[in-house]
């Protein structure tokens, strides 16, 4: 792989017009596409295999145009104290209301009177209007929308409370200036570590260019392929952190290689070969992470999975191809003034003398590690266990508008709702029975005589009269075990005619499916990683030490979310107003995505040991060498991986903020906690042990050349006599 990648960057220098050339009309083609495809018209959310869902099918096929699948929304209005909904003042308002409610736009199905349909609480105080349309939150046009928010508002000010929920007011998140400040901390970062605005400037360039292509792509294939307003969201998240990294690698590797003397289209072929190589294997553990999420089969999911992956592919494309390409273009710019000046001065002093063999940050990390690996073994395994505590309190549920902000319209709704009408009231469960109106009958009188209900309505028939509905009302909050309790005791209690959804019973089959799926998902995902990384390690012992630091790093960073997002611990600190439940696919979101990029620094940084191992070095002298060659790197890709994801924690929607949060401090524990300090202890620790490879799959297994051994009959100059540096090392 190593000649092959090799000749590819060699040919990308050389052809670098043509090369830039294909890439800028890729993205042109990409943002055509984008600008000229119809706006995505859904984002639909289905959980095959679950009862939920064959109850939401079933509706849609027995209660045609009742808009099953369509958005709905809650007008609330709260009277002044002591006063009550039934004045002959505040009944004209809400009547007024729901005559511009009905006239208001042409996507509605109903708009339901408070007053005949007993949307009243018991003391009066407060009364709802609920209005459901034809289509999904993402179909409603801006003309709707208004329409809702105008009539609320228009209310508002004769003298009543009046606020707007439902799902009806959704929109795509709205994007705030913190990615803006992770992509300007990243390009300090870089600037810092190169001390050239060139070199720095290359993996910006590309990443944006990559993230480019990916998330016009997302854009131009929505409508298409149904994909939702958070795919693009999580796209840009994931290409920009490993389109920076990956070209860090690349462009970091070949100033090494000019400050080794090479000429730069030699040198630009071996930082392809090489670092490129660990690109390559990277970005395969990122896809088949990413992809893996398939296996929970949840469409969503799914599709968020292929579009992000599909980023990856693009910016590993892109460091091997595009940057080669713009080195050529950069010439010694891509050195800093400093390190022109000093090549100057050194020129005739050869490459491994005084200077250069002073020790770094990462030298001398390593050799403390190597004298005490026992010591900080055992601080970062108990650190990060102590930080995981948290996790084994871990509640989950889908967001609602009760996690929204006191500030937005939909939390006042939300509340008020809950203290007129009591807290399941936002959760109503809803019950679809498959059989005629004796059947129906049966069915309310079974939930009647079951525990932790308030309200159950009499069943609804449809027009054929083979089917029909039944709302119930929990007593407690819609994520509580006690409402979990009452939908598992009305599956139980009927038959397997009678089905119950809604919102809280489809997050309770959600987050059942998330369970159920986490161990199959993580024995195939960290299964093929590991055969990945033995091909690439020739080891058995390195890739089981990966896996296992990965899931100590996995599980505290879920441990961090739950003490923030769900206790509310340094909760102002990170913009949460409302604690609650954990996103049911947080967990196993988090495994897939942390997986993959903690694998990039794996490979990145034992890739060098394994170089300086192969060519024999003794097994601590070779740690201290790949840390040399690598920590320093590895410590600008994690801050900068950590500032991209930290800059979406500042958007509104909380799925995004939530997903965020825990990606930044994963990958700040398994970067420098586990991969800075578990790896080099453990390695210590094991010796010429941590490189055994029984010899009967050391025969079988294919020589990737990770390490570029094959490289050296490709450079001339690579062991010319006398031949001397252009550059000192970088």
């Amino acid at each position: 792989m190593a000649t092959f990648l090799y000749k590819l960057g060699r040919s990308a220098f050389r052809r670098r017009r043509l090369v830039a050339l294909l890439w800028v009309a890729l993205l042109a083609v990409a943002g055509i596409g984008a600008a000229t495809a119809p706006a995505p018209t859904s984002g639909s959310f289905s959980i095959p295999g679950t009862e939920a869902q064959r109850a939401f099918d079933l509706l849609e096929e027995r209660f045609p145009g009742a808009g099953a699948d369509g958005a709905t929304a809650r007008v609330v209005f709260k009277a002044p104290e002591g006063q009550k909904m039934t004045d002959p003042a505040h009944k004209a308002v809400v009547e007024e209301t729901v005559s511009a409610l009905k006239s208001g736009s042409d996507q509605i199905v109903s708009v339901t009177d408070p007053y005949t349909a007993q949307a009243v609480s018991q003391n009066g105080s407060t009364a709802y209007v609920s209005v459901a349309y034809k289509v999904n939150a993402m179909e409603l046009t801006d003309g709707t929308r208004e329409a809702l928010t105008q009539a609320g508002h228009n209310a508002q000010g004769k003298g009543l409370t009046v606020e707007v929920g439902g799902d009806a007011l959704q929109t795509m998140p709205e994007t705030g200036s913190g990615e803006i400040v992770g992509v300007v901390i990243a390009g300090i970062v870089l600037v810092l570590t190169f001390g050239s605005l060139v070199a720095a400037g290359l993996p910006l360039l590309t990443a944006i260019i990559g993230v480019g292509i990916g998330v016009s792509s997302i854009a131009a294939l929505a409508n298409v392929l149904d994909l939702g307003s958070t795919t693009s969201t999580l796209a840009m998240m994931i290409g920009l952190a490993v389109g920076i990294d990956y070209a860090l690698f690349i462009v970091s590797r070949y100033r090494a290689e000019l400050a080794e003397g090479r000429e730069k289209e030699d040198a630009a072929g071996r930082a392809v070969g090489t670092a490129g190589s660990a690109v390559v294997f990277a970005g395969l553990t990122v896809v088949i992470a990413l992809v893996g999420l398939a296996v929970v089969n949840i469409p969503m999911l799914t599709k968020m999975g292929f579009a992000a992956a599909g980023t990856v592919v693009i910016a590993v494309l892109i460091a091997l191809t595009l940057i080669p390409a713009l080195l050529g273009f950069a010439g010694d710019k891509v050195v800093g003034r400093k390190q022109r000046k000093a090549a100057k001065a050194a020129e005739g002093v050869p490459v491994g003398g005084k200077k250069a063999d002073k020790p770094n940050g990462g030298t001398r990390w390593a050799r403390f590690v190597i004298r005490r690996p026992v010591m900080v073994l055992l601080i970062g395994v108990l650190g990060l266990g102590a930080i995981a505590l948290p996790a084994a309190s871990l509640e989950m549920g889908l967001p609602d508008d009760g996690v929204k902000p006191t500030s937005t319209t939909e939390r006042r709704a939300y509340d008020a709702l809950s203290d007129g009408f009591g807290p399941g009231f936002n959760g109503p469960l809803l019950v679809v029975v498959d059989g005629d109106k004796a059947t129906a009958d049966r069915t309310v009188s079974t939930i009647k005589g079951l525990e932790g209900w308030a309200a159950v309505t009499p069943a609804t028939p449809n027009k054929a009269g083979d089917a029909a509905m039944i709302t119930v009302v929990p007593k407690d909050r819609p994520s509580s075990e006690a409402t979990e309790s009452l939908v598992h005791d009305i599956r139980d209690a009927t038959g397997d005619e009678v089905l119950v959804t809604g919102a809280t019973a489809m997050n309770i089959d959600f987050s059942q499916k998330m369970n159920d799926a986490l161990v199959p998902y993580l024995a195939l995902v960290v299964g093929l990683a590991f055969l990945l990384l033995t091909v690439v390690f020739r080891s058995i012992l390195v890739p089981l030490k990966a896996a296992l630091g990965f899931l100590l790093s996995v599980v505290a960073a879920l441990g961090a979310v739950v003490a923030v997002f769900q206790w509310g611990w340094l909760g102002s600190l990170f913009g949460v107003e409302q604690t609650g439940p954990i996103m049911s696919m947080m967990p196993i979101f988090m495994v897939g995505v942390v997986f993959g990029l903690a694998m990039d620094y794996e490979v990145f940084l034992v890739t060098r040991m394994r170089e300086a191992y192969v060519h024999g070095e003794r097994p601590g002298e070779a740690i201290v060498t790949g840390f040399r060659h690598s920590a320093r790197v590895v410590t600008a890709a994690a801050v900068i991986m950590i500032a991209v994801f930290s800059g979406f924690i500042g958007m509104t929607d909380q799925m995004i903020k939530m997903i965020g949060f825990g990606l930044a401090v994963a990958v700040l524990f398994d970067a420098f906690v586990v991969r800075m300090a578990i790896v080099p202890a453990v390695l210590a620790l094991l010796g010429h042990k941590a490189w055994w490879l029984p010899k009967w799959l050391d025969r079988i297994l294919p020589n990737v050349d990770v390490e570029g051994e094959g490289l050296a009959e490709n450079s001339a100059t690579d062991e010319a006599p006398g031949s001397k540096p252009d550059l000192v090392k970088v």
